[in-house]
């Protein structure tokens, strides 16, 4: 699978970038995908090293530590990985990180209420007053947290519906500087539908919505 195309090019982009957390997490998930699994760790492992607090990134990078055979370095990788989830109140990474633990026989943390999100995003949708479409909430598909639904949909058509009903305010800002870097790495040009395609794909993958 190594003449994968998408392969290809986040390997370029990577070896132009060293630090491009972006271009290591997608490749690493790639390589995650078609079973390459130790390319998939150390692009993945190289993912966490960049963005510390992306716990999304630590369970890829314990279920390719254990695609590859590496039962105890996934297991410390998911002690971590549930902390950080736990910490930044990110429910959905933390409930699959919880079910990969079983599957390798270990005994998950007890089950806690998770602290506050600590992101700037966090602190300042908290500073906010709730305005949820008359005071509705959902269960952001992201965070796995019960939250009021924003206020307005962040863009119109049916993807722009989808997450104004699936994502809550925190999750959706904490897109727009990765949605930004997207562009920016991918050199997109939204007048070519492709471009727009690229785009909402990643926004998917992020808020969890594929």
């Amino acid at each position: 699978m190594a003449d994968d195309p998408r392969i290809q090019q986040f390997k370029k982009m990577t070896e132009a970038d060293p630090d491009n957390e972006l271009g290591h997490f997608s490749l690493g998930k790639i390589y995650l995908e078609v079973g390459e699994y130790s390319q998939a760790v150390d692009s993945l492992r190289r993912a966490v090293e960049l963005a510390p607090t992306n716990s999304r990134a630590y369970y890829l990078l314990a279920l390719a530590q254990k695609g590859a055979g590496q039962r105890d370095a996934a297991i410390e990788t998911l002690r971590k990985g549930y902390d950080v989830a736990n910490e930044r109140g990110d429910l959905m990474p933390r409930k699959d990180m919880v079910a990969l633990m079983k599957t390798l026989g270990v005994e998950p943390p007890a089950e806690e209420a998770p602290a506050a999100p600590t992101s700037a995003a966090a602190a300042s949708a908290a500073s906010t007053p709730a305005a949820g479409e008359a005071g509705q909430t959902i269960t952001c598909r992201r965070c796995g947290q019960t939250k009021p639904k924003m206020a307005e949909r962040p863009f119109k058509g049916p993807l722009g519906e989808r997450v104004w009903a699936e994502v809550c305010q925190t999750c959706w800002q904490e897109w727009i500087p990765m949605g930004t870097k997207v562009i920016n790495e991918f050199r997109l040009n939204f007048a070519d539908p492709r471009s727009a395609e690229v785009y909402d794909q990643y926004m998917k993958e992020f808020l969890n919505l594929d």
